[in-house]
């Protein structure tokens, strides 16, 4: 009779569901964590592309403000750890990309574009931001820095 008992506990089922959870939940777990940091990663690649843009719209309506451009670039992405906008610049060329001059003779001297084009100005903004995993990852560094060039054209003369 004794014999007959032990092959019936072997046999129950009871419980093995629980088991099967408590072995994959730290792997459900794992990819839950993975896709939350890189949802996260993502986003900060978007809020950083986003603020380069919205500073050079600034700068297309503002063409010489290269301090507005980089505070309108900060202030879009404020969300951001450790944001920051280079030193915006600008330039002028004629309006089919050529005679590329400086912001400096662009203040004073538009360009001499031929075939009658106007000159415009290009304004160029880049932002940077400090992404760090919620997680150490085997080969992600524990910091990553992005960086978001734009560039608009806004119409001089």
């Amino acid at each position: 009779m004794k014999k007959r008992n032990q092959n019936h506990l072997l046999r129950d089922e009871r419980g093995a569901s629980l088991v099967e959870m408590a072995l994959l939940m730290p792997l459900f777990l794992l990819l839950l964590f993975g896709a939350v940091d890189l949802g996260r990663a993502c986003y900060l690649v978007n809020e950083i592309a986003g603020a380069a843009r919205a500073g050079a719209i600034y700068g297309s309506r503002n063409p010489t403000d290269t301090t507005g451009m980089a505070t309108v670039a900060v202030d879009d992405a404020s969300n951001v750890p450790n944001v920051s906008a280079g030193t915006p610049s600008y330039d002028c060329e004629c309006a089919n990309g050529s005679n590329v001059t400086s912001a400096s003779t662009c203040a004073t001297t538009p360009p001499s574009c031929s075939g009658g084009l106007n000159w415009v100005y290009k304004d160029t903004v880049t932002v940077t931001g400090t992404y760090a995993p919620l997680m150490p990852w085997p080969g992600v560094p524990s910091s990553m820095t992005f960086s978001s060039t734009a560039s608009m054209r806004s119409a001089g003369s």
